[in-house]
């Protein structure tokens, strides 16, 4: 990996990509100190500590916390995303589109930017009533009424407008997917502020540093177990038939050989969007509980003792939802079906399978298991680090299995792009070396 990084700033233009996109995001986390007006940041960081919003606080890089003008980043536009990519396995115009090459990915674009603004603007307004309705989380000055609500919800429209065109910027001209690098570098930026808060622990005798190098040592077995799982993905084998075909001088037909390849699929198809939908999911509880702590004080009192992020019976809730959202997320995206019909049109078959309904039941079995395989990962992903902080003690720093999934994920990625630039410009730079030569031995 440093190799790569070190090979890359010494090609000019894969260093001015570099530079281009280290700018754009740091105009993006300065951005993020910029609070919303009307907020009152002091007052409202410890009402998102925990839950859905800890989560969304953990992704947008502490935004969501301090409520700056890129409070919500790139999750209406992730949520577009995931919608939109949902819809064109169904919506048969939109299958159309996406069947249409580099034209139908651009209106398909333009539709998830559409969506990522409206949505948007009903995210930005949920969390500007939240705001509103408790009159200490509004600074003061500010009266919370429509018009401060008005300027809350504008100014994040237009955030996550200004997010998205630094995230497309940096895809098109820098290093990496903008917007994973946004989101990135919104978890790292946490992290010295933790480290430090960590380090206060030891200070103040609080924690030993015994305790501090078992939660490290557990840190980075989790980074290598995310690498490991990853980068594991079970390949098919495909055989390509021999096709014949005439000479084209129209004598006898000829031999063409075969190819064989394989069909590679990933053990983690879902990423982290279970985890994301689980969070979600769990956080309706307590939104109930919030409005009926009047009407229906046992109920609230239950789902405060119970339904809380850590407790016994949330941990096992939400295992339960990650494994139903990872098969239902896979059975979408992965099509069986609609892939052995494809390997069929194109002449391909696996060794030992029937073409046809045989070959769509044999990749649904495989999908099946590693569809089980990739959710205990996440739900060992998602309900160790809680175990381990409850153990250790050290809540000071937010031990993810989300957040280090997301930034193994991106470095990976990141790095596979860099090594593919780099390779092309040897071979570019192989072959106008061959053309030279050629020219001075003629």
């Amino acid at each position: 990996m440093l190799r790569a990084f070190r090979d890359a700033f010494r090609i000019p233009d894969l260093r001015r990509k570099i530079v281009f996109t280290l700018l754009l995001l740091a105009v993006y986390r300065l951005g993020s100190t910029i609070p919303t007006p009307g907020v009152n940041t002091a007052a409202l960081e410890s009402a998102t500590s925990g839950g859905l919003f800890g989560l969304i606080s953990l992704i947008s890089g502490g935004n969501l916390s301090q409520f700056s003008i890129f409070a919500l980043g790139v999750l209406p536009y992730i949520t577009a995303s995931i919608v939109i990519q949902l819809m064109t396995t169904t919506v048969p115009a939109l299958e159309k589109l996406s069947k249409e090459g580099e034209e139908g990915r651009k209106k398909i674009n333009q539709f998830t930017r559409y969506a990522a603004v409206g949505l948007g603007a009903v995210q930005a307004l949920f969390f500007s009533l939240f705001i509103t309705s408790n009159p200490a989380y509004v600074a003061v000055g500010w009266d919370p009424g429509i018009f401060t609500t008005v300027v809350m919800v504008l100014t994040q429209v237009a955030g996550i407008a200004f997010t998205m065109w630094i995230g497309e910027r940096i895809t098109e001209v820098g290093v990496g997917n903008g917007i994973s690098l946004i989101i990135t570098a919104g978890i790292i930026a946490n992290y010295p502020r933790e480290i430090a808060a960590t380090g206060q622990l030891l200070n103040t005798e609080q924690t030993s540093i015994l305790r501090i190098l078992i939660f490290a040592a557990v840190i980075l077995i989790t980074i290598a177990g995310i690498v490991y799982v990853y980068q594991g993905e079970r390949r098919v084998p495909v055989t390509y038939a021999r096709a014949r075909g005439g000479t084209p001088t129209g004598g006898a037909a000829r031999n063409m050989g075969g190819q064989a390849t394989w069909l590679p699929i990933k053990v983690n198809q879902a990423g982290v969007i279970p985890v994301i939908f689980a969070s979600a999911m769990l956080i309706i509880p307590n939104l109930i509980a919030t409005a009926t702590a009047t009407r229906a004080p046992a109920v609230n009192a239950w789902i405060q003792s119970n339904l809380v992020f850590g407790q016994p019976f949330y941990l096992a809730l939400e295992a339960l939802l990650i494994f139903g959202f990872t098969y239902l997320y896979n059975s979408v995206q992965f099509d069986p079906k609609r892939i052995s019909e494809q390997l069929r049109e194109a002449g391909g078959f696996i060794p030992g399978v029937r073409p046809g309904v045989p070959t769509a039941e044999y990749l649904g079995s495989i999908s099946g298991r590693l569809s089980l395989w990739g959710a205990v990962f996440l739900v060992v992903l998602t309900v160790f680090p809680q175990i381990v902080q409850r153990a250790t003690g050290i809540t000071t720093f937010q031990f993810s299995g989300t957040g280090l999934l997301i930034i193994v994920g991106v470095a990976l990625e990141t790095l596979k792009q860099l090594e593919a630039q780099l390779t092309v410009r040897r071979y570019d730079g192989f072959i106008t070396k061959g053309r030279i030569r050629g020219r001075l031995n003629n």
